[in-house]
């Protein structure tokens, strides 16, 4: 265990020198409020709690703060993890004031939607220990809305090959986990439920119909709907319930009409709005075949870079057939033939060329390989006696 706490302490501080301000920044607050819960009661003073947010206490900074607030290590452990993999996975893609934009809205979206329903259950019950007894605080919101964003943008990615987990079923196995320790009674109060819950879904609301990109605002595609977070079975059911609420919001004027887009890649620009495409899945299925494609090429190129010995025994072979190969056919010497204008005029450097060539001929003959020599006719000597 003590030699992996060097390289897990070195690869952190890399992914922490990596980042930019916001996620440091975040991080060292997370940490100082963490030590200063030692002397000072920080979820009472920064954690939402239902009966001072709203009025006549109104303490309205605790939508702010209460997702920085830790009083366990393994809290701590959590909330710095997931803003690194923030600063990792999504601040290349947005940038670092849209990410600080997204932590803001998740976690004060969470903190009234927690508040506002202690409220409704104190209405119901008439029990005071869900207005001033619980204490909203926690990474819970932000992870939520994490693993939302990670979703939308690599959904793909496979976290477990046994069993095959994918990426894009994270946020419903996450709350299913704190369902199951909600019901063991590991968890102390239902808080860090309801808070994981309506941080995934403030971060679905704002990634899906509010978040400003190149490309417009909003996230429409078909991978990316309310229903997909489901499983299979339950998708066409939790589909129309979510059309029917869209189309009330819709209605009251809270949520746009959804109107997707196609782009058509033609000389006029022609931009044609069609109810089942989605300029996003085209990017994203087209990422995905150009993954594959690389992944195939460097399979192919692993397995031509080392040839085989029987390959190179091959082209051994061959060059010995070359090398040994008669230049002309019949086994006739090159040496044997006459040079025209050197025939019957000039008889003498025609004997003396024959004379040699015979010669020649016969010692390659007897020694059983074709000298490199033999080939070579030098006629200088031929011109000068003639």
């Amino acid at each position: 265990m003590n030699r992996y706490l060097p390289v897990a302490r070195q690869h952190f501080l890399g992914a922490l020198a990596s980042t930019s301000v916001v996620v440091k920044t975040i991080s060292a607050v997370v940490l100082l409020l963490y030590l200063l819960s030692w002397a000072v009661d920080t979820p009472y003073a920064l954690g939402v709690t239902p009966g001072y947010l709203f009025p006549p206490n109104f303490w309205v900074w605790t939508l702010a703060t209460h997702g920085l607030v830790e009083e366990h290590i393994w809290g701590v452990v959590v909330s710095v993890g997931t803003i690194m993999a923030c600063g990792r996975l999504l601040e290349p893609l947005w940038g670092a004031l849209e990410l600080l934009i997204f932590f803001a809205v998740v976690n004060i979206s969470a903190g009234v939607l927690a508040g506002l329903s202690y409220l409704l259950t104190y209405v119901a019950t008439f029990d005071l220990g869900f207005l001033f007894a619980v204490r909203v605080h926690g990474a819970a919101a932000f992870l939520g809305g994490v693993l939302v964003a990670l979703k939308q943008t690599m959904g793909d990615t496979t976290v477990l090959r046994v069993p095959q987990v994918r990426l894009k079923a994270a946020p419903a196995l996450v709350l299913l986990l704190l369902a199951m320790l909600r019901l063991s009674g590991l968890l102390e109060d239902a808080a860090p439920l309801a808070s994981y819950t309506y941080g995934a879904l403030s971060g679905w609301v704002y990634l899906r119909f509010y978040q400003r990109h190149s490309r417009g605002r909003g996230d429409m595609s078909d991978h990316f709907a309310f229903a997909s977070f489901f499983p299979e079975v339950l998708q066409p059911a939790v589909g129309l319930l979510a059309g029917l609420v869209h189309a009330v919001l819709v209605k009251v004027k809270v949520c746009r009409k959804m109107v997707k887009r196609y782009d058509v890649g033609a000389p006029s620009s022609i931009t044609i709005s069609l109810p089942g495409t989605d300029p996003q899945d085209a990017e994203r299925r087209r990422q995905l075949a150009l993954k594959a494609l690389n992944e195939r090429l460097k399979r192919v190129e692993d397995q031509s870079a080392w040839p085989s010995m029987d390959d190179e025994e091959d082209d051994e072979e061959d060059e010995v057939r070359t090398d040994t190969q008669p230049l002309l056919g019949g086994g006739r010497d090159p040496s044997s033939v006459t040079k025209p204008g050197l025939g019957a005029g000039g008889g003498g450097a025609g004997g003396s060329l024959s004379s040699s060539s015979t010669s020649l001929t016969g010692g390659a003959s007897q020694a059983g390989v074709q000298h490199p020599e033999s080939s070579i006719i030098s006629f200088e000597d031929a011109h000068s006696r003639s």
